[in-house]
This record gives structure tokens, C-alpha cells and sequence, in this order.
């Protein structure tokens, strides 16, 4: 009775060990979250809004952000920091270096934000572009963290910076992913110069700038369900084990990948991805598939369909030499003279259907032009199998080897006196090995040896 209790236990022990490898598979570690926050202090935000100083409630709406993710940072790892600008120098002096990082990412900083926030005053001007470029250098280095910039302003660029180029150069550096903006009170007639930014909130009242608060909070901190659906040839989603790799389509960055699988019921399993980015995605069949410019939708279970139709090819080394799997296959796609993939010969290879010229790492190469792959069925090459030849110089020579076809010599390899023992495999066919012994000195001396070899055979020949 022990000896089964204790089977029990292990099999307990390893069934959840397994268990908590899936889950911590499937459910990956989420990065560190960090949020700048940029907040426009200028003398603008003095004036009145939706019955109070637009100033004091908008610190008091900040504070309630703050407030919702300090609840995020109980369950997931977010740092925030807090840069102003407007606030060190007086209006009418246009400082366009009014800008300051007030308190660095680390932890627990929302404490020490309010506590800044509430004695920083509105006085200066308004360099958006300058503190956008400035926020560079607020993200300390990290090679897996999420940076993103909330930028809470009510008004447009007054020191003749571009602000969306900024935030353009930005993104495509990989320095932050696509910034919120927030523009309080602003003239629907320039909200344009404000939106080529990132994502762009309206908050002509207290309501729309909660409302903006809470879209950001969800986007930043939840994933959203993707399907991606591999279609076949009839555009069936029947397509599956490849890689998927999910590139931010402003810098190029890889922020996912994946290996694309069929669930139990045959259909995409579900993967989460971040929506605060513009994918672009590759699908690494052979050769690979794309889609770019994804955006995706918060609140709904986003479906991608990408026409992937494949096929299988099978290069058929005849014999059952072991050797015979190390031969290479270079593909490529008909008509271009790039190396699309080396295959193993006696694999069964997945490409996409269409035509493929064949290089055949064989001795001689072969080649088979224009192979054309059809969905889900196998297109198999044959070759013969090659012969074993071993070549003795009884003295060291100079010789070269060359197959015969016709009256085609094609010289296949180079001989040198400091080696006299070869082993080759070679297609069966008509070869030839001319030499001349290192000894002699006059072309008359050249000899000629001429054999052919069989599928299969194993000749060994001394010269």
C-alpha cells in the first residue's frame, strides 16, 4: 500500500511540474512596464475649463491616474516617471529648455510625483519637441521593457520644434512604442498637429479626459486575443506549425513570436498581444509570408487570415547509404538567383506552392528546373544513387577530375602531388582523370585515365 502511495505521489508530483511548465509557457512573464508621464506646465494652463482652472484639474485628473496604476502595480511590474516642462521659467522669456525630468523611474514613485505635483506652478512656454527628445534619455537602457510616453498638454509646439517628427524618430529607434496624447481644451482646428504624434484623445471636458485616462490605463496594462488564420490554397485555415514573429512596425523590433498551432478543435489557438503596437508579421515558411501594418482592436478577439498555401518536396537520394541524407539542396525560387533554402536530401520539406529550380549538391551538381509545388501534396525528386570511387597516385602528380557528357568536359575537381589517396561519391555517368606525374617536366608525359561509374558501385583505381 506505501509503494502505491508513494507511485501516486511522484506521478502527482510530475503531473504538476508539467503543468506549471505549459502555464509558464503559454503564459509568459509580461516585461517591465515603463510610463513616462510629460505634463504641460505652461501659463495657458491657467485658464478656465469646464468650471475650474484648467491647471488644478487637470493635476487633480493626473492624480487619479496615478491612483489607477499604482492598483496595476500590485499585479504587474510598471515603473513611472514624471518630466514637466513650462515650469522653471516666466512666459515672456520663451525658454524652450523649460523641461525637466522631476522624478526618475524606480519603484514606488507615484508617492513622490504627488508630492511634486503639488507645488509646481504654471509660468512658461510650451517646448513640446524639445521634451519629447529629452525623454530619450529618461528611459534608462533595457533590452525587454515597454516604454511608453503619456503626454498631457493644451496646446501646440511654441518654440518651432516638430514635435511628430520627434515622436516619429523616437518610435522607429525603438525608444518608446506609439505615445498617448491627451489635449485638454484643445482647438479641434489644430488637434491634427497633435495627432500625427501617436494616439490621440480629444478631452474637451473633465468626463472625456476620465474617459481617455481609462482607454490608456486598459491599453497599456491588458493584451488583447489574436487568432491568425494560415489559409491553404481553397483559403481554409489549415496551415500551421510555422514560426510567427510580430515586428513593431515603426522600428522593426521584434515584440512577439510564436509557433503558429491548431488547438484540439483544428482551429488557431488564441495568442495575446500588446495593442499599443502597428505590427508587421512574418510567417517563416519557405519562403516566408507577410502582412504588415496590423492594428488591432481593444475589447474584441482580433482575427488575421494570411494566405500561406504549402506544399511538401522530397529530393529521393536512391540507395540506402547513410551518406546519402548529408547531400544539400539549394532552392530557389524560378526566374531568381537568390538562395531561397538548403534542404537535406531524404527530407520532407514544407515550401509554398509555386515553381523552385533545384541545385543538387551531388558530383556532379544536378539540377531540376521549374518543380512545381502544389498544396498538400508531395513533389518527389529521384536521383541515382551515387558511386564510391577511391583514387591511389602510385607518385605524387598533378591531375584534375572531369565528368564526361558528350563532348563536355566539366572539370570537377583539382588534384595536388601532396596528397596521393582520394575517396569520392560521384553520379553514375563517364569520368575522366587527366595527370601528369610531378617528376616529369613536358606535356607529353600527360596520362588519361577513363571509367564510368554505376549506381551503387565501389571502384577502386590506382594510377
Amino acid at each position: 500500500m506505501r509503494k502505491i502511495i508513494i507511485a501516486i505521489l511522484i506521478v502527482l508530483g510530475l503531473f504538476t511540474n508539467l503543468q506549471a511548465q505549459i502555464k509558464n509557457y503559454i503564459e509568459p512573464e509580461k516585461p517591465l512596464t515603463r510610463i513616462l508621464i510629460i505634463f504641460d506646465a505652461s501659463t495657458s494652463m491657467m485658464q478656465r475649463w469646464d468650471g475650474g482652472i484648467k491647471f488644478v484639474k487637470a493635476k487633480e485628473l493626473l492624480n487619479e491616474l496615478l491612483d489607477s496604476l499604482e492598483t496595476v502595480q500590485k499585479t504587474q511590474k510598471l515603473e513611472i516617471a514624471f518630466r514637466v516642462y513650462g515650469h522653471q521659467s516666466p512666459d515672456h522669456l520663451m525658454d524652450c529648455f523649460d523641461t525637466k525630468l522631476e522624478v526618475a523611474f524606480g519603484k514606488n514613485t507615484v508617492g513622490m510625483i504627488k508630492d511634486r505635483l503639488k507645488t509646481i506652478q504654471a509660468t512658461g512656454t510650451t517646448p513640446i519637441a524639445y521634451s519629447l527628445s529629452k525623454a530619450e534619455y529618461d528611459f534608462p537602457e533595457c533590452s525587454d521593457c515597454r516604454n511608453i510616453v503619456i503626454l498631457i498638454t493644451d496646446g501646440l509646439e511654441m518654440c518651432d520644434g516638430m514635435p511628430c517628427e520627434v515622436s516619429v524618430a523616437l518610435q522607429k529607434k525603438g525608444v518608446v512604442l506609439k505615445p498617448y496624447i491627451i489635449g485638454v481644451d484643445i482647438d479641434i482646428r489644430v488637434s491634427d498637429l497633435l495627432s500625427c504624434m501617436g494616439n490621440y484623445f480629444d478631452a474637451n471636458n473633465e468626463k472625456e479626459f476620465r474617459r481617455a485616462i481609462n482607454t490608456i490605463v486598459g491599453q497599456v496594462t491588458n493584451l488583447t486575443s489574436v487568432q491568425v488564420n494560415l489559409l491553404d490554397t481553397n483559403g481554409k485555415p489549415i496551415e500551421t506549425n510555422a514560426v510567427m514573429s510580430f515586428h513593431d512596425n515603426f522600428s522593426g523590433d521584434i515584440r512577439y513570436t510564436y509557433m503558429h498551432t491548431l488547438n484540439q478543435t483544428g482551429q488557431a489557438d488564441t495568442i495575446y498581444l500588446d495593442i499599443l503596437s502597428t505590427y508587421d508579421l512574418k510567417v517563416h515558411t519557405i519562403p516566408p509570408v507577410y502582412l504588415d501594418s496590423i492594428k488591432l482592436e481593444e475589447g474584441i478577439h482580433n482575427i488575421i487570415n494570411l494566405p500561406a498555401p504549402q506544399g511538401y518536396l522530397f529530393v529521393d537520394i536512391e540507395g540506402v547509404a547513410p551518406e546519402n541524407s548529408q547531400i544539400k539542396c539549394i532552392v530557389r525560387q524560378t526566374a531568381l538567383p537568390e538562395t531561397m533554402y538548403i534542404l537535406d536530401a531524404d527530407k520532407k520539406q514544407k515550401l509554398i506552392t509555386g515553381l523552385y529550380d533545384l541545385e543538387i549538391l551531388t558530383m556532379p551538381r544536378t539540377y531540376v528546373d521549374a518543380v512545381l509545388i502544389e498544396q498538400s501534396k508531395t513533389t518527389k525528386i529521384n536521383i541515382k544513387e551515387p558511386g564510391d570511387l577511391i583514387i591511389n597516385f602510385k607518385n605524387p602528380a598533378f591531375a584534375s577530375l572531369l565528368y564526361e557528357r558528350g563532348d563536355i568536359l566539366t572539370n570537377l575537381y583539382d588534384f595536388t602531388p601532396d596528397k596521393t589517396h582520394y575517396r569520392f561519391r560521384l553520379q553514375p555517368g563517364y569520368y575522366r582523370i587527366i595527370f601528369r606525374e610531378q617528376k616529369y617536366s613536358k606535356s607529353t608525359n600527360t596520362g588519361e585515365f577513363k571509367f564510368r561509374i554505376n549506381p551503387g558501385e565501389f571502384k577502386v583505381e590506382n594510377l
